[in-house]
């Protein structure tokens, strides 16, 4: 046992927590409490589904072999612990890549399958959830337990998309995708505001395997909206950018006393940003790091947010009128004195998801972030709540640190299936906030 940090993205709730391994964790049963552990990632989750302060989190860092690979099928079989990172760095080589990736590559495989993650290609290819053959879990009552479409189908259904609850994720079998080159032939996009974006996106995601618009959040009356789409497809076997990348180039080394992303100096950046780019469709070729993420390229960037940590919200709501709840979240947000580094829009695809609770479902995706201002920032993260679930559209729990448990069930409806399911060894402070204090 150790104790250290095990923080979560959002850097929200730091304190000392208590971690074991894998093998700690499978020495113990027959002699564990209910409710006492959680399998930990690598801490890229937002809020408090990567957390339970009542127990203790079990590591799965600590087992992260790539157990097999066939460069010719692109099959993959490793621990949970492996980082997404390390599935490329031995893919690549062999011309096979990650059929769904989130924008960063420092997620653990087991933290993926369980959060079902999505990528810039959900309209294409769907959920991560979507290209696992089959994996491994431990029950708490000792069972080792082989989860495919076809056995155990549905702890293998509400493990996808589970948040960890239903047992440890021991080993995961995936199917690659086969790439002439892991690079990107980007078409960057440069619109003056949200009606231009609408009017584009669907033709762009017909032709795209990648799409996925950076907008200007603070931008007002006629430019409201204004971004870039950067839309994308893997570059041909010609390209002569090197495969692996040398390395991360900055870093932040410690977290400044109060935030450097506010509203005066995103102001500056979208200004930046914006007129950086040539109006109409710019096409080049651009590292695979650049185009999946250009985040990982900096070190503990969330520290930028200042000591207090930030919030991410991240929704989808139905197409027929995403452009007006769009707009209304953006500019409530503006109005609230909140600015959004990161301002992302998306389309999600019908292709269904294998989970239980996966948040991905057809609609449009918008994804804010904005330092902690304390109840400021709570009550407009619930005013944003309120707008989305009125239209029929939910939240992402992976990225929450505070929704109420009345909007995770508007959410989820099929929460209490997963309840049935969760191994009772297992919870999260997430799951005892939201679910837990439901009424069964």
């Amino acid at each position: 046992m150790n104790t250290q940090d095990y923080e979560s993205w959002g850097r929200l709730d730091r304190r000392p927590r208590q971690g074991i391994s894998p093998d700690d964790y499978e020495d113990r049963i027959g002699n564990i409490e209910p409710d006492a552990f959680l399998p930990f990632g690598n801490g890229r989750s937002y809020g408090d589904s990567c957390h339970n302060d009542r127990g203790m989190l079990i590591d799965n860092r600590r087992h992260a072999r790539i157990i097999a690979f066939d460069p010719g099928t692109g099959m993959m079989t490793c621990e949970a612990g492996v980082t997404l990172g390390d599935v490329l760095a031995r893919a690549i080589p062999h011309r096979f890549f990650l059929p769904v990736t989130p924008g960063t590559a420092f997620v653990t495989v087991g933290g993926a399958l369980a959060n079902d993650v999505h990528g810039k290609n959900h309209h294409a290819r769907g959920t991560f959830g979507n290209h696992v053959t089959g994996f491994t879990l431990l029950r708490s009552n000792g069972e080792h337990l082989a989860c495919t479409p076809a056995e155990n189908q549905e702890l293998f259904s509400a493990t996808i998309g589970g948040m960890g609850l239903t047992g440890l994720i021991l080993t995961v079998s995936l199917r690659l995708t086969k790439v002439p080159s892991p690079h990107v032939q980007q078409h960057a996009i440069r619109f003056d505001n949200l009606d231009e974006y609408f009017g584009l996106v669907d033709r762009v995601d017909e032709e795209h395997e990648y799409s996925v618009a950076w907008i200007d959040q603070l931008a007002t009356g006629r430019r409201m909206g204004r971004g870039v789409l950067l839309a994308g497809d893997h570059a041909d076997g010609s390209c002569e950018l090197p495969d692996m990348p040398k390395g991360m180039k900055l870093s932040v080394p410690f977290s400044p006393p109060f935030n450097l992303l506010n509203s005066a100096t995103l102001k500056a950046f979208n200004e930046y940003y914006f007129r950086k780019q040539k109006p109409g469709e710019a096409v080049s070729t651009v590292p695979w790091t650049s185009y999946f993420y250009p985040l990982d390229a900096i070190g503990a960037w969330n520290r930028l947010y200042g000591p207090k940590g930030l919030y991410q919200h991240q929704s989808v709501y139905p197409a027929e009128n995403a452009r007006e709840i769009t707009a209304t979240l953006m500019e409530t947000a503006r109005r609230a004195g909140h600015a959004s580094f990161l301002t992302v829009l998306k389309r999600f695809g019908d292709v269904a998801s294998r989970g239980l609770l996966s948040f991905p479902r057809p609609g449009f995706t918008l994804t804010l972030d904005f330092a902690n201002q304390g109840e400021r920032t709570v009550k407009l993260l619930d005013r944003l709540d309120a707008i989305v679930v009125e239209a029929g559209g939910a939240i992402n729990p992976y990225k929450d640190a505070r929704m109420s448990p009345q909007v995770f069930e508007k959410s989820f409806t099929s929460w209490r299936e997963l309840e049935a399911l969760r191994d009772p060894a297992l919870t999260s402070n997430f799951w005892r906030r939201t679910a837990l204090a439901l009424p069964k």
